[in-house]
């Protein structure tokens, strides 16, 4: 079955920097767009960044030139770089794989980011 794994989570200073991962399974990686997402508790999920499958990218404004969203094919992976991390920038991060035909719309189970200032 389809399965997104995240990690890479954790506590850091404002300023510092985290690697994110998400590991697929269960379907065919490089046919599927993939997504990182944000959700703070009593506000809607938010998408950070987002990846095609041609390597394409786009970023939510408030992380514009500090995060990095990116895919390795051969090894079923999907990252997001976090960089100049702010205390807003706290939330629990979710992978999300997306593909219209046949339909996948897959979400991990999310880890937690936290920035302390």
């Amino acid at each position: 079955q389809v399965q997104l794994v995240e990690s890479g989570g954790g506590l850091v200073q404002v300023g510092g920097s985290l690697n994110l991962s998400c590991a697929a399974s269960g379907f065919t990686f490089t046919t599927a767009t993939f997504g990182w997402y944000r959700q703070v508790p009593g506000q809607e999920r938010a998408l950070v960044a987002a990846i095609g499958t041609d390597g394409r990218t786009n970023y939510a404004d408030p992380v514009k030139g500090r995060f990095t969203i990116s895919r390795d094919n051969a090894k079923n992976m999907v990252y997001l770089r976090m960089d100049s991390l702010k205390p807003e920038d706290t939330a629990v991060y979710y992978c999300n794989a997306v593909r219209t035909l046949p339909r996948i719309n897959a979400r991990g189970q999310g880890t937690q980011v936290t920035v302390s200032s």
